[in-house]
């Protein structure tokens, strides 16, 4: 798996008028759109709830779930009337509660619910804002690499370095633009930080593509740099407060009406960042099998009418919200329980703060594009073919017949949508690319953690700093063993590593330590005077040496 580097490919657009742009067809009918949406939401919450007692006990689930919403955890975000429109919802449910005749004033309240939900969720894409938001990203986050470049205030005005000497982009890059012109790309890829869609929305620019819709927390419109620049891409908003039934098949629909009108997506398969700093394992089925069911209506209408899955993978040197996000996982270890967020990202002069420091550092960032799947987990080629494991092309409207129709069964698709999630996390774990920082992290932590194989994971992490020390030579012999390993799984094409990894040891083990954690104010991994090597902090230790958690790598530490 030879993935060449593109970071001196110039990708001219695919469509160069910004008009034919999807994004902006759907912004030009939102009203229409958040409509439909509505509507198809409906039917499927009267498929869901078909009696008119479900559909009332459901309808007081939920306004019972958002009242406690409003009381326990309220957001600057949340729209002036909020209060208001659900007190009027408990009027109305008490009018038609426990009364045999309804009216169908059920289903009106029903409606009025959820196209408030559509109307939240709806993007609003400005092309004028898009492009001015473009241009000063673009614009500042090159200057400030051309200051750390020269080391003098002129070089902000210097234009030797862009941000591709900084973002590396490599795989399937031309793949994925074919692909774009033939039909809908939805893109997942990994997350770790709140800055993921940021990066992503720059390299979908870079590649030569429209941009993408994509869910964005609803907790990030609370502030005002993050808020303008979601609103100005089009992102569609999620509140992950809401849990209840009629907010969540609205969202789903939205994703899936979007998918079938042509609009390629982006989301990120496990629902929230990375608290332990692993690869995902699991992922979260419910936006993925709107991708099913959009490609199931849009066979029903077209048989060349195609979703492909585009998987990619991120890797950073150092992540701002890692501190609070190990924090996080070692506190709800185990748990499947969405994680409120509390991390680093408070204000607007945070984020510019993090965003001076980063791109002033010189660790690179990694973007690996990879091989673009259909919804069944079947790699394509270049004319949207889908290629069986015998190398043969197969028809993917076969895997939805039932009696010779395009059906829907909800038992096989979900048993459809969980195998594509089970292929996209090894997709994943293919198209790592291994930073030198990762693999220091991963060497050092295992090292440690044998000289007290005694203790449990939280005894261990407890202990001094003080008494954690690894004599260099064999911190670095470690380093050497694992590199070898790396190598061979990169030679078998499953995984990747940065070019740093062609350099001699010394080279992997000097840019590792200097990257690792740069940002950190507590150091996860350095050297001492005595040349030893010590962490300030074991649990970003840990965080960082998970990265490389899911190859068997640690027996040969």
């Amino acid at each position: 798996m030879n993935l060449k580097y593109n970071n001196r490919q110039k990708f001219d657009p695919i469509l160069p008028d910004h008009d034919e742009w999807p994004v902006v067809k759907l912004s030009k009918n939102r009203e229409e759109f958040i409509e439909k949406v509505t509507n198809a939401a409906f039917k499927q919450i009267k498929r869901l709830r078909p009696t008119p007692q479900a559909l009332v006990q459901e309808l007081e689930t939920t306004r019972y779930k958002e009242k406690l919403r409003l009381q326990n955890d309220p957001w600057e975000v949340d729209p002036d009337d909020e209060v208001a429109f659900w007190k009027k919802v408990q009027t109305d449910l008490m009018e038609i509660s426990g009364k045999g005749e309804t009216g169908g004033k059920e289903d009106e309240i029903l409606y009025r619910i959820l196209l408030r939900y559509a109307t939240e969720i709806a993007g609003n894409f400005k092309h004028s804002y898009y492009r001015f938001t473009r241009r000063v990203v673009t614009f500042g986050f090159a200057r400030l690499l051309n200051a750390s470049q020269s080391k003098m205030f002129s070089g902000l005005f210097r234009g030797e370095r862009t941000l591709r000497d900084k973002i590396r982009i490599r795989g399937y890059t031309n793949l994925t633009r074919d692909l774009a012109k033939k039909g809908t790309i939805v893109m997942v890829p990994t997350h770790f930080s709140n800055l993921d869609s940021i990066l992503v929305g720059w390299v979908i620019h870079e590649l030569g593509l429209p941009p993408f819709i994509y869910g964005a927390g609803l907790n990030l419109f609370n502030m005002g740099l993050f808020a303008y620049f979601m609103n100005s891409v089009g992102a569609y908003k999620v509140d992950r407060r809401k849990k209840n039934l009629l907010y969540l098949e609205t969202l789903k629909t939205y994703s899936n009406q979007a998918i079938q009108k042509g609009i390629h997506s982006l989301f990120f398969p496990g629902g929230t960042r990375s608290r332990s700093g692993m690869l995902e394992k699991k992922l979260k089925l419910g936006l993925l099998g709107t991708a099913l069911d959009a490609q199931r209506s849009s066979f029903k209408k077209d048989a060349n009418k195609k979703v492909f899955i585009v998987p990619v993978v991120l890797n950073y040197n150092f992540v701002l919200e890692a501190p609070s996000l190990i924090h996080q996982y070692l506190e709800k270890e185990g748990q499947e329980k969405y994680y409120i967020d509390s991390d680093n990202y408070t204000t607007s002069y945070k984020i510019v703060k993090f965003l001076i420091k980063f791109f002033t550092k010189p660790a690179e960032i990694s973007v690996t594009i990879g091989h673009a799947m259909d919804l069944f987990g079947n790699y394509v080629d270049k004319e949207g073919n889908s290629i069986g494991k015998s190398g043969q092309p197969i028809d993917p409207r076969d895997y939805f017949l039932k009696n010779g129709k395009i059906s829907r069964d909800k038992q096989r698709d979900e048993e459809y949508t969980r195998l594509l999630s089970q292929r996209i996390v090894e997709e994943f774990h293919k198209f790592n690319e291994v930073l030198p920082s990762h693999l220091v992290a991963f060497v050092a932590y295992l090292l440690l953690r044998k000289q007290f194989v005694n203790l449990d994971l939280y005894s261990f992490l407890r202990l001094p700093e003080d008494e954690l020390c690894l004599e260099f030579a064999t911190f670095k012999e470690g380093v050497r063993k694992v590199v070898q390993v790396l190598h061979e799984l990169a030679h078998q094409d499953k995984i990747l590593l940065a070019p740093e990894f062609e350099q001699p040891l010394a080279v992997i083990v000097d840019t590792g330590l200097n990257n690792l954690g740069m940002y950190h104010a507590k150091r996860p991994l350095l050297r001492n005077e005595k040349g030893e090597v010590i962490t300030q902090d074991l649990n970003l230790l840990y965080f960082y040496h998970n990265r490389l958690v899911g190859y068997n790598l640690d027996r040969h530490v």
